[in-house]
């Protein structure tokens, strides 16, 4: 007879209709049977819960790696074929502008 959580625990999962073989060597088998032993769940728990979140860092590195390639593409492009500047961009150039000649040193003379 199950135990209350475990009984509440397999009634929340979905039902499971697909199915995955695959054939390992015998120390593999025995490593993850230990493994399942130890964490305390069923072999097929363990395998399932394990690959799964493997494949879950595996699809959201791949596409932190797309989106990323698809930004540099687009600054690399912005780069090439920057946009006019605003209003706001002109002010700010001229503001640059005046602040650097008011910091400027004036040039000196030497004296003989």
């Amino acid at each position: 007879m199950l135990a209350t959580s475990e009984r509440q625990t397999r009634s929340r999962r979905p039902k499971a209709e697909d199915r995955i073989d695959a054939r390992l060597p015998a120390e593999t088998k025995q490593m993850i049977e230990r493994a399942a032993v130890i964490t305390g769940v069923t072999l097929s728990d363990f395998v399932i819960s394990r690959a799964y979140e493997a494949a879950k860092t595996v699809v959201r590195e791949h596409d932190a790696w797309i989106l990323n390639r698809r930004e540099s593409k687009a600054f690399v492009e912005t780069l090439l074929h920057p946009p006019e500047p605003n209003e706001a961009l002109r002010a700010a150039a001229a503001r640059s502008k005046l602040r650097a000649q008011d910091v400027t040193p004036t040039a000196r003379t030497s004296d003989p």
